[in-house]
């Protein structure tokens, strides 16, 4: 099993900061630092963990602001670039947004240094709430940055849902200013800032589904980086079966599809598997470019059902037939609660649900 993020903030990280702070000034006072942090780390989760190490720099060093910014910068240059110390680093985008929101400045300019080989995604966003205009200029302004870590912070910044983030209700109601930074981004040489774009698109579908759908239109089939972009940031959409984005895609609703040999386990217990099969057939010559979904409609501690969909197949299937099997496991994870009683399982093709069966989770 993968090591707890939050174990990154541990007694090793702690002093090293600490001792690194004190290197650039002496005024430091590194064993209170140090005794303060480490009392109180253990019991924390992650985030806390990294706010804890962030925001107990100033009761023990005599430095403003501008000073201490000048100070972590130095400091910065001791975490590597990999993706462990990448994390750990976040404590310093994390000390400006506890420190710096009344010096935009010095605060803009420190979190486009502190994002490199790292990310100041989270900081961002309360200089965005509190200062919109100025925040997305400096958002366009990196968009053409050489430095693609700056770049992606353009994009992943103004997320209108980021996970584990504030959200931004300004932009989930109207996203006219996040759009013009993604269109300066759509053709970016670097996947880590296009899986970015289309993150961000993918947000924007959520509260704004028909402009998303006008970006896939007007944008679809120009490159092959694109198209990629235009299908992740549709993944949303096309889960919810939405016929416009579908049928961008070629998934066309179609009565010529046929599910046949439907077989399902009618009880499955937890812990085990439910497996299922069928085939999909056409009343024509070939299935054609088909996207293929299972759904699971879970029963709910409340006794109503709670759907989750999954993707199964999606492909260009030359022929009139095609058969799948497949199994969803009811192994307990940290997710999702299971529930015993009546669950169905239904199979959908093309955004149109096909067939639908009953099972039991025993």
């Amino acid at each position: 099993m993968a090591e707890a993020f939050k174990n990154l903030f541990n007694k090793k990280l702690v002093e090293e900061f600490a001792n690194n702070i004190y290197k650039y000034d002496s005024s430091f006072r590194k064993e209170e630092y140090t005794s303060f942090v480490l009392s109180k780390l253990e019991e924390l989760e992650l985030k806390d963990r990294m706010r804890l190490i962030s925001s107990s720099i100033d009761p023990f060093l005599d430095a403003d602001y501008k000073k201490t910014i000048e100070i972590l910068k130095k400091v910065k240059t001791h975490f590597s670039q990999s993706e462990s110390m990448g994390l750990q680093s976040m404590i310093l985008p994390d000390y400006v947004e506890v420190y710096g929101l009344d010096d935009f400045e010095t605060s803009i300019n420190a979190l486009e240094y502190f994002t490199i080989d790292s990310s100041s995604e989270f900081a961002i966003r309360h200089f965005i709430v509190k200062y919109e205009k100025e925040t997305m200029e400096a958002f366009m302004k990196w968009a053409k940055n050489e430095n693609e870590h700056i770049r992606r912070l353009s994009s992943e910044g103004c997320r209108p849902r980021l996970p584990w983030a504030i959200a931004l209700p300004v932009f989930k109601k109207n996203p006219t200013l996040v759009l013009e930074v993604l269109e300066l981004l759509k053709h970016d040489d670097s996947m880590y800032v296009r899986k970015s774009v289309a993150n961000n698109l993918n947000d924007i579908s959520k509260d704004n589904p028909e402009l998303v759908i006008k970006f896939v239109k007007d944008n679809l089939g120009f490159s092959k980086n694109l198209d990629w972009i235009c299908k992740h940031a549709s993944r949303t959409l096309l889960k919810a079966g939405d016929k416009k984005i579908l049928e961008l895609f070629g998934y066309k609703a179609d009565n010529s599809f046929i599910i046949e040999n439907f077989i399902v386990d009618l009880k499955v217990k937890e812990e085990e598997n439910l497996n299922f099969s069928f085939d999909l057939k056409t009343t024509n010559d070939k299935i054609g470019n088909v996207r293929i979904e299972y759904a699971i409609d879970y029963q709910k501690a409340n006794k109503t059902l709670s759907r989750k969909v999954f993707m199964l197949s999606q492909n260009e299937i030359n022929k009139s037939s095609k058969s799948f099997k497949k199994y969803q496991s009811f192994k307990k994870v940290t997710t999702r609660k299971y529930h015993k009683g009546l669950h169905k399982i239904a199979i959908i093709v093309n955004g149109e649900e096909k067939i639908i069966r009953e099972f039991e989770l025993i």
